[in-house]
């Protein structure tokens, strides 16, 4: 009984293979069963398959899900090797709690409609949450509008006015781009010409650089993107979503 069902599950295993278009003729060599008995199994496989279709949705929801865990491990094994520059990098923009017990790490771009209605939840978050650590890390990728904003943002933070400038970009109207960021720098009252010359330092470039490409080794591709723990989390998900994914966090490491 057993030589039989294991038979006929490399049977099926050939059949099924034969269905989605694999080299059936070539499997089957060291299975022992001959070209008749291969047709005549493809045979009753297709035949049942065809009855009892919901199988291949099965099939392919267990697919899918075996590939998700893979892309999370993946993910995960690229945060956990790339966690200093995640978290400590020198030049971090860091907020909240820089002693807390979780960090949560932004990538967004000025330019980016979900970054802008996010901010409100990050704040929130701040606000509400004592042991919340947050980096934020410019990630200009909507256009070269955007480059120009982040290195303002960046020389920004050198006049310690980090905060009140990107929080000013985000809720401003319109493109962000060079013009309208020396508009908010100017409202804040930072000095143009010193600003103006930390946005073209190589310093500044060589930053953005850094957080694209370890965006690029993380798997990041769009905005917002926050990683929270070894968790990726791609696009604007809500202050409860949020809050969800940083208490997993904090009960992994408790």
């Amino acid at each position: 009984m057993i030589r039989l069902f294991a038979s006929l599950s490399l049977a099926a295993a050939i059949a099924f293979a034969g269905v989605c278009g694999w080299q059936t003729r070539a499997l089957a060599q060291p299975s022992g069963f001959n070209e008749a008995q291969v047709g005549a199994i493809e045979q009753i496989m297709r035949d049942y398959l065809m009855e009892n279709p919901e199988i291949l949705r099965e099939v392919l929801s267990a697919l899918e899900q075996k590939e998700s865990r893979e892309r999370a491990e993946k993910v995960a094994g690229a945060i956990e090797e790339h966690r200093g520059s995640l978290l400590d990098a020198p030049a971090s923009m860091v907020l909240g709690n820089p002693d807390g017990d979780v960090t949560l790490v932004e990538f967004f771009d000025y330019n980016c409609g979900y970054c802008r209605r996010a901010m409100p939840d990050l704040m929130a978050l701040i606000e509400t949450d004592e042991n919340l650590r947050v980096v934020l890390k410019e990630f200009p990728i909507l256009s070269e509008d955007s480059v120009h904003a982040a290195r303002a943002s960046v020389a920004a933070a050198r006049q310690g006015k980090y905060l009140d400038f990107h929080s000013r970009m985000l809720a401003a109207k319109g493109t962000s781009d060079e013009a309208q960021a020396l508009r908010v720098a100017a409202d804040l009252g930072l000095d143009l010409e010193r600003l103006r010359a930390d946005m073209a330092a190589p310093e500044t470039q060589e930053l953005i650089a850094d957080n694209q490409k370890l965006a690029s080794n993380i798997g990041i591709e769009g905005t917002p993107a926050y990683i929270i723990g070894t968790t990726l989390v791609p696009g604007a998900i809500g202050l409860e979503g949020l809050r969800q994914v940083i208490e997993e966090a904090r009960a992994a490491i408790n």
